[in-house]
């Protein structure tokens, strides 16, 4: 039996209250003390259109830079550097969409299974509507990614709709698409599990594919592993963690180091069998 690391120990205990940590990071994100430092990142997806953005979006500051053929090193420097150090796990137990989403899966109803290979779709997100587009036709572009994005509309566009109909204020809604995006993202929230963060999210892209480089990593100890498949059953996102323990699908919930033989194990990348 392999060693049991203090970090794997300390997650273990930490599992079970995954979404209390989640809700203190929502309130970092929501600017409870009104401080709007919108000229600094968050390394989250959260639109600083909310009227509770404590930061700016990352990714539609590099949209916004990239726009104007400009580097956003300070953007991407955060991505890059929390992603080496963490990646996914920003997902897994930071992010305030992620909880949403995770707060919809509560819902005791049948869902459908996300195939694997729809999460490249990310990667066609994050280089289409945040660099490609962005830095041809600028951010007027009608597929410019803070003019399609969902949380962009549920976040900022919705606080507004509800203000502007309690004043008896013109209400302007978002563009066709950016509706029909966020209407398909909110239902299927409920009938599959994360569909955004699986399908979608530019962001999401970015820290999965820092798993397999970043230094907190997933451990396979294969002299444990007994094939139960249990793993499988413990991961409600589809990836098989004894086969890619650092699959650029997995958001790093950790529920699967809860495998009984401790063949999975959460550590750094450094660490051997």
């Amino acid at each position: 039996m392999a060693k049991e690391s203090k970090l794997h120990n300390f997650a273990l205990k930490l599992i079970p209250h995954r979404l209390w940590v989640q809700t203190a990071f929502l309130l970092v994100w929501l600017d409870p003390l009104a401080l709007r430092m919108h000229t600094a990142c968050a390394p989250v997806f959260h639109c600083y259109a909310c009227p509770l953005a404590t930061f700016a979006c990352p990714v539609g500051v590099i949209a916004q830079f990239t726009a104007l053929h400009l580097f956003p090193f300070l953007a991407i420097g955060l991505i890059l550097s929390l992603g080496a150090l963490l990646g996914s796990i920003i997902c897994g137990w930071m992010c305030p969409f992620g909880l949403l989403q995770d707060l919809a899966a509560k819902i005791p109803i049948p869902r459908f299974k996300i195939p694997q290979w729809m999460g490249y779709g990310r990667y066609i997100v994050l280089l289409g509507t945040v660099i490609l587009i962005p830095y041809i036709w600028g951010s007027e572009h009608s597929l410019f990614i803070c003019r399609v994005c969902p949380i962009g509309a549920i976040e900022g566009a919705g606080p507004d709709i509800v203000t502007a109909a309690a004043n008896g204020s013109e209400i302007v809604w978002p563009n066709a698409l950016k509706m029909t995006i966020t209407i398909v993202v909110v239902v299927a929230m409920f009938v599959s599990i994360r569909p955004w963060c699986r399908v979608l999210c530019p962001l999401g892209a970015i820290f999965g594919f820092m798993n397999r480089f970043s230094l907190f990593s997933m451990n396979l100890k294969e002299s444990n592993c007994t094939q139960c498949g249990h793993c499988h059953t413990l991961c409600t996102y589809g990836v098989e963690p004894e086969k890619d323990s650092n699959s650029d699908n997995c958001i790093r919930c950790l529920e699967c180091t809860k495998c009984k033989p401790g063949a999975l194990q959460s550590g750094h990348i450094f660490e051997k069998e």
